[in-house]
């Protein structure tokens, strides 16, 4: 089993129903998530009940994308388990510290600094900073010649071509704010069709979805710059990566 599982697609609060961003990659028998937000985390358990993950990765410190981190902490630092290999930019352990200061996290993490290039498990992992409002982390995932790609929060930067190139799946943010325009610290859904596009990956899925927008208009948006497949994240829904590509 090759795949993706989202488990949150909304920017900065859950809409009801749904939760923030998250993802849970099942590769091989190896789990990996890739951000926790607002309401992910009892997603995440329902995906795999036995509780068990392999190695976290988080984007970037906003709470939106890190903040079930915190439960997650909690229920390995009171539950017990091996020490989990977390992926972050230094930002992120600063806010969990604020919630937890009298406890020392490194007994749950095993903290490896983002951005960087990593092993992890089955997957060379190579981090690319991208542009938002504190560091953000864009999040390269590559394995048995298969490539899954993140950005995690963004604004537009050259450096999305080398995030994505020739990914089988890209996942971008097309928050399409209103008024972010001028700020250019979160892609629309037009920008992230046109970054993919010349990329050169093979499958788009937009996410960060601002809450109120409508995803039919953004995928609509995304399709007149992309020419692969394009597909919104939804609460639950897979994307399964054929074996070598």
């Amino acid at each position: 089993m090759r795949r993706v599982t989202v488990l949150g697609s909304c920017a900065a609060f859950p809409e009801q129903g749904r939760a923030c961003s998250g993802f849970a990659v099942d590769w091989a028998g190896h789990r990996l998530v890739l951000d926790l937000g607002y309401a992910t985390l009892p997603r995440l358990f329902d995906h795999w009940p036995d509780g068990r993950v392999d190695a976290v990765v988080i984007t970037h410190e906003h709470p939106d994308h890190c903040i079930d981190l915190h439960g997650l902490f909690r229920a390995r630092f009171y539950g017990g388990g091996p020490t989990l290999p977390l992926y972050c930019p230094p930002g992120v352990l600063d806010r969990l510290a604020g919630l937890e200061p009298d406890v020392d996290l490194h007994a749950v993490f095993d903290v490896h600094p983002l951005p960087g290039a990593y092993r992890v498990g089955p997957f060379e992992l190579t981090g690319l900073a991208l542009p938002h409002f504190v560091p953000n982390t864009g999040i390269r995932l590559s394995a048995e010649g298969i490539t899954l790609a993140y950005t995690g929060d963004t604004g537009v930067d050259r450096n999305l071509v080398e995030l994505g190139r020739n990914a089988e799946l890209f996942i971008v943010d097309a928050t399409d704010r209103p008024g972010e325009a001028s700020r250019r610290n979160l892609l629309s859904a037009t920008e992230a069709g046109w970054w993919a596009q010349r990329a050169g990956a093979r499958n788009l899925m937009l996410t960060h979805f601002w809450p109120g927008n409508d995803r039919a208009a953004a995928l609509a948006a995304a399709r007149a710059e992309f020419a692969g497949d394009v597909f919104t994240a939804e609460e639950g829904s897979t994307f399964a990566f054929a074996p070598n590509g």
